[in-house]
């Protein structure tokens, strides 16, 4: 090995973990975040940057380094993945990553447990352990219908420690309705891969179902999630209807995976949309100083 290609070596590991961490979906565990705190009344605080820098590459790296490496069976299987929507590992990474998701993610335990208040802690905790045993046995969520699309539920939950971690009362609304949109979701973007989940003998949510059973469950949790949100935000309400409803039609006027894959990257612009629509009002609200 050339000095060259020694000292770009640790940077090309970097961008490996990055890829593998599916920077294209932080936006699920940062954008919680950040409105997490803005739900407090407060643009920002410092208080909570070490939990907000958490939620970057260490969380992800996380759930989706634990996925890759109990995955690697169907992952070879599935055309998507090998591109920004996930990676294809090879059995040799596995190692890097283990060591990679320790060492990344221990300093931040550590500062936790000494510096938030243990609720925040525990819900914390109960956050990380979800998203690793949907992956990893012996519970492995992934591989149990209703379960798998449950447990994603989680993916609410910086809406519940954030304010805890900022001595803050959650706003239980928009939590719970951020619970039942995850729940939908997940089934929903699982529905691209039920012909290769099928193949590798994993009965997902989306497999159980199949696509049009699948419309119908995200459809209906889709519909819990705009009651709640609209308790918090009609705007939030419309738009969550208006997205929700054009990609459960769009899968029931054409019930198949590829269809479902044709319909992922609106799934994926969903957050960013819905996000921007909250968080617009809500941060004009705290500067103008409409929040106590």
């Amino acid at each position: 090995m050339t000095a060259a290609a020694a000292s770009a070596a640790p940077v090309m590991r970097l961008v490996r973990l990055i890829h593998i961490s599916r920077p294209v979906l932080w936006i699920n565990t940062i954008g919680t975040g950040l409105v997490g705190i803005w739900l407090t009344g407060r643009l920002f605080d410092l208080q909570a940057l070490p939990v907000i820098l958490w939620l970057t590459l260490p969380f992800n790296l996380l759930i989706y380094g634990v996925n890759d490496v109990y995955d690697q069976e169907t992952d070879a299987l599935n055309p998507r993945k090998g591109s920004i929507e996930g990676a294809r590992i090879e059995p040799r990474e596995v190692r890097t990553i283990a060591w990679s998701v320790a060492v990344v993610n221990l300093p931040f335990l550590v500062y936790f447990l000494v510096a938030l208040p243990p609720a925040a802690v525990a819900v914390m905790l109960l956050y990380a352990g979800v998203f690793v045993f949907y992956s990893a046995p012996p519970l492995r969520f992934k591989t149990r219908p209703f379960l798998d699309s449950l447990s994603n539920a989680a993916y609410a939950l910086p809406l519940l420690f954030v304010p805890l971690a900022l001595g803050a009362t959650p706003v239980w609304p928009a939590l719970a309705g951020l619970l039942a949109w995850s729940v939908a979701k997940h089934a929903f973007d699982a529905v691209q891969d039920v012909e290769e989940d099928r193949e590798a003998g994993i009965a997902t949510t989306a497999v159980r179902l199949g696509p049009r059973g699948t419309a119908v469950w995200s459809g209906a949790w889709w519909l819990v999630s705009t009651g709640l949100f609209a308790v918090v935000s009609l705007p939030v309400a419309a738009v969550n209807l208006a997205i929700a409803g054009a990609l459960v039609v769009r899968l029931l006027r054409r019930p198949t995976p590829a269809t479902g894959h044709r319909l992922y990257p609106l799934s994926v612009a969903f957050p960013y949309i819905a996000g921007s629509v909250a968080g617009a009002p809500l941060t004009f609200g705290i500067v103008m100083g409409l929040y106590p």
